[in-house]
């Protein structure tokens, strides 16, 4: 190669690497498609790793197990346009992870309930542990996690991963829907059904209408149309809904699914992305995230769900594995 030619080939590298730069600076990367070059290229300090989840749980008869994650997947597609959105902003996604803790069907002392799937809180703690000691080591400053499952280990055990990055690395993870502005918003099943419907749809924590409109807006094709003929379990309180669970034959959802409306789901969806949004920009912006409300630390005292007694039973599930390995001599 002459002395033209290697200038030539230089300067087609830099003016590449120049063009992925700008590509880098301008666009929403998934980290599953990227290149050890790309990933290399990215500016640490204006790249926000999303990383959705989305827990497999059963949500009756009306609904997909994986509910919360088809949710969970527009939530992180409208994050990642409005953080991007803002000049040399860099969103990388990463695969999406259906892995939560405590289902619904836990309410009601039922271990085992067809569609859930989950895994220890120890677990799940271990698994976003994990993933930021990767991402902290090679340099990254910004994780969102995006995840709405309600139960209270479920939050914790993202809570003190995100809270383990801070302390260690330095960076800023976050459970978004974790803090408390951002899973209490946005109440629409308020304005959008009657005095009458509220009060049949009553405290509903888990597959009732809001869920159910949710996926009628998300994806209908879901969705049987017996759903309209739905029983409605009508509960009060948290007391109410562990009764409702007990029943034998429970079919896995509170409150009245037949109230739901892909017009009640767009609403809602609209209202909790723009709240899910707002926040995580301010964050990014520098506000201090520990210092906003969280929903877990609210329920804390309360044992709500009977958390403890379910953190006995995976304390039991962790000593059979645990008894297992050590019977093959498994490291």
């Amino acid at each position: 190669m002459n002395r033209s030619q290697r200038f030539w080939a230089v300067g087609t590298l830099l003016a590449g690497m120049i063009f992925l730069s700008q590509q880098v600076a301008a666009q929403v990367f998934r980290i599953a498609e990227m290149n050890t070059r790309q990933i290399q290229a990215l500016n640490l300090q204006k790249t926000v790793v999303v990383i959705p989840g989305g827990i497999l749980e059963e949500h009756g008869p009306y609904l997909p197990s994986y509910t919360d994650g088809y949710a969970i997947d527009a939530y992180t597609r409208e994050l990642a346009k409005a953080i991007v959105a803002r000049p040399g902003w860099t969103v990388v996604l990463f695969p999406q992870i259906p892995l939560g803790n405590d289902p619904a069907n836990t309410i009601g002392g039922k271990r085992v309930f067809p569609g859930s799937y989950p895994i220890r809180m120890a677990t799940l703690r271990a698994v976003y542990m994990d993933l930021a000691n990767e991402l902290g080591e090679q340099g990254f400053r910004w994780v969102l996690l995006v995840h709405n499952h309600g139960a209270p280990n479920h939050h914790k055990a993202l809570n003190q991963a995100a809270d383990y990055f801070h302390d260690v690395y330095g960076g800023t993870m976050v459970h978004l829907f974790g803090l408390k502005p951002v899973f209490l918003c946005c109440g629409i099943e308020d304005k959008m059904l009657s005095p009458k419907e509220h009060e049949e749809e009553g405290f509903s924590v888990h597959a009732g209408a809001g869920e159910q409109s949710a996926i009628l807006f998300l994806h209908p094709e879901f969705v049987p149309p017996d759903y309209r003929a739905a029983e409605s379990l009508t509960g009060r309180n948290f007391a109410d809904l562990v009764r409702i669970a007990r029943v034998n034959g429970w079919p896995g959802y509170f409150g009245a699914p037949r109230l739901a409306s892909a017009a009640m789901g767009a609403q809602a969806f609209a209202l909790a992305s723009q709240k899910l949004n707002e926040m995580a920009l301010q964050i990014l912006d520098g506000l201090d995230y520990r210092k906003i409300p969280r929903y877990a630390d609210e329920m804390d005292p309360l044992n709500v769900a009977g958390e403890g007694a379910e953190l006995e039973y995976e304390h039991m599930q962790e000593r059979r594995e645990l008894d297992w390995l050590k019977a093959h001599n498994i490291q």
